[in-house]
């Protein structure tokens, strides 16, 4: 089971740190943002117990951000990709396949899309143009739900018929599932120019699931041989983006420059 404490110490100091350059600011930010990216998916389970770069496959996000203060951004962003897994890419301490993975030999494939909200620390205003410093690194935390359609199968070869029908029966799955995640991550945003911005993120997903690969070693027939039972799925999105910002103009307001006048 992944542990979340190193990531909200992270968070909590970072939100302190970035404090200090905005204490200054307190009025509401005109601006928003439209943007699209693309990148790539993987996945965290009983078929891949670690983060394995070799599972990304592509996946595309489009989102829009609303800048409610110089550090603070809400967004709302939607999310599409492939998830690919193969116990046959488990390898433990000694480089050879984890003996779990290598009686399981499961493999499992299928597309996930979510939708989600959350929020944005950002710890420079890169929006202001007279400033020298046009980008920030940011943190961010959210909620989203999520659909996905997995399917597993297994893969091996050479066992008795018994032995074949039993996996079969236990592991051989496919259905969708929906469910929610909390997204957590960090980022980098660069202004290209004035209305122009290009970004790096990188972010995990903890889903309330772990049933995400149809595997959790205590449901339809399985136990803790074929699966753990007592941790969560994962899923992660890493990638670029391009967004392009609107800027709201505020018109004076008439009423307050008559009352002016009347003085």
């Amino acid at each position: 089971m992944t542990k979340s404490f190193p990531f909200q110490m992270l968070l909590i100091g970072s939100v302190s740190i970035g404090s200090i350059f905005f204490a200054h600011v307190t009025a509401a930010q005109n601006t928003s943002e439209i943007g699209i990216g693309l990148g790539g998916l993987s996945y965290k389970g009983e078929l891949s117990p670690s983060y394995q770069f070799r599972n990304n496959r592509p996946a595309v996000t489009a989102f829009y951000r609303k800048d409610i203060s110089a550090p603070i951004t809400l967004r709302a962003s939607g999310l599409f990709g492939m998830l690919r897994a193969d116990d046959r890419n488990v390898k433990g301490v000694n480089g050879g396949i984890t003996p779990q993975a290598a009686y399981r030999d499961a493999s499992m494939k299928g597309n996930l899309a979510e939708l989600g909200g959350g929020i944005e620390y950002n710890f420079y205003d890169y929006h202001n143009r007279k400033d020298k410093v046009h980008f920030t690194p940011y943190v961010f935390v959210g909620l989203a739900g999520f659909f996905a359609n997995p399917k597993t199968r297994i893969q091996v070869e050479g066992l008795t018929a018994e032995q074949n029908e039993t996996l079969q029966d236990n592991i051989n799955k496919e259905g969708s599932i929906v469910n929610l995640s909390v997204p957590m991550g960090l980022g980098f945003k660069y202004a290209l120019s004035t209305h122009w911005n290009f970004g790096l993120e990188a972010g995990a997903r903890k889903t309330l699931t772990d049933n995400l690969d149809h595997i959790d070693g205590k449901s339809g027939g399985q136990d803790d041989r074929i699966g753990n039972p007592h941790d969560q799925d994962w899923y992660f999105y890493n990638g670029l983006s391009i967004s392009y910002t609107f800027y709201k103009i505020r018109c004076p307001d008439e009423s307050q420059g008559k009352k002016k006048k009347g003085r």
